[in-house]
């Protein structure tokens, strides 16, 4: 990339920072409040919905990118599909936190949204296994694309819950995944991601402890839902469709809470889709960590992984999968360390 093209690109995300930021300022001063409750984070009302600014930037300039950047996007129908369920997603979202919908009702609308990304053709074809190579999936493929999709928005919704945590988190997973997707020429993955990377540069100073807005789920929704979609069109930066693995390691401190939170609840009998206060992160801050410690963890967690990210692209297609195992390793050192804190206050899964 030249010099000039990199300070074109920074000052388009800088001017759709700006364009967040004065949107979020927006719904603080026009409020859809959240108020506290036994499960709740926070201690006082506040705003929520603050993800409309981060929608509204990553759209104006997709639409940029579609009539201006033609090597930049995804062939016309896969283009027009993915934006089009994204923001589907983004309106069911914000009506959501504005009317609190039942979960089947927001899991549909997530569903309906995959399936129109998956009829538009981006979909993973295949995938590497150690001790087998690359297999192809078949029609499998489209299965196992949407719940890849389905697990991601609700994993990223669901740890969206102290403040900067999810949206750091994202932040820096984003400008990680867009240096090594320039680094392979994946245009679109490129441009996506330094976009939806610039609305959380303007969502962000207003989300950090203590939060003036939340992101809502109309945020946390639209996030998880657009890292489902670039994973899966990351996934073409290699014959084999392996670095669809690069968002699930970035990620995957997000991922393991999530999962392991969700598996544990079921195990023990409880409502997974009700609201709680169980996730790793929570019980750390309710042992008394603060409220930046936990965020920092996790952002150094995708640090960490953003190293592992580097090695993974150096690595023989059938052996990448291999690079989750530290990253596994540092999420069981993370969860005993909590389990210990929570030993010594007194603190129990059910609570």
């Amino acid at each position: 990339m030249t010099l000039h093209a990199f300070l074109t690109h920074l000052a388009v995300a800088l001017g759709l920072a700006l364009i967040s930021a004065l949107v979020v300022r927006l719904m603080i001063a026009y409020p859809i409040l959240d108020h506290p409750n036994a499960r709740s984070s926070h201690s006082r009302p506040t705003p929520r919905g603050g993800g409309l600014g981060i929608v509204l930037a990553f759209t104006l300039g997709m639409g940029v990118l579609y009539w201006q950047a033609e090597y930049a996007r995804l062939p016309g129908p896969q283009f027009l599909g993915v934006i089009g369920a994204a923001l589907a997603i983004a309106a069911v979202s914000l009506w959501d936190d504005a009317q609190d919908l039942r979960f089947a009702l927001k899991l549909a609308a997530q569903a309906l949204a995959a399936l129109v990304a998956i009829g538009s053709g981006l979909e993973l074809q295949r995938i590497a296994v150690p001790g087998l190579g690359i297999v192809q999936l078949g029609a499998l493929g489209p299965l196992l694309t949407l719940f890849w999709i389905l697990g991601c928005t609700n994993a990223v919704n669901f740890m969206d819950g102290l403040d900067g945590l999810v949206g750091g988190t994202v932040f820096l997973a984003l400008l990680i995944l867009c240096a090594i997707a320039e680094h392979q020429g994946g245009w679109f993955v490129y441009m996506a991601s330094l976009m939806l990377a610039a609305g959380l540069l303007g969502f962000l100073p207003f989300n950090l402890h203590p939060a003036r807005i939340f992101m809502g789920d109309v945020g946390s929704q639209f996030l998880g839902f657009m890292v489902a979609i670039l994973a899966v069109a990351a996934a073409r930066f290699d014959a084999g469709e392996v670095s669809f693995m690069l968002m699930p390691l970035l990620l995957f401190g997000l991922f393991f809470d999530a999962t392991f939170t969700l598996g544990r609840r079921a195990a023990m009998g409880l409502n997974i889709t009700a609201a709680h206060r169980t996730h790793l992160y929570q019980m750390a801050q309710r042992s008394g960590m603060g409220v930046r410690q936990v965020a920092a963890v996790h952002w150094g967690f995708v640090l960490a992984h953003g190293v592992l990210a580097l090695v993974f692209m150096g690595l023989e297609p059938a052996i990448k999968p291999l690079v989750l195992a530290p990253s596994l390793g540092l999420q069981v050192i993370w969860l005993a360390y909590v389990r210990a804190r929570m030993r010594c206050v007194g603190l129990s899964w059910r609570d």
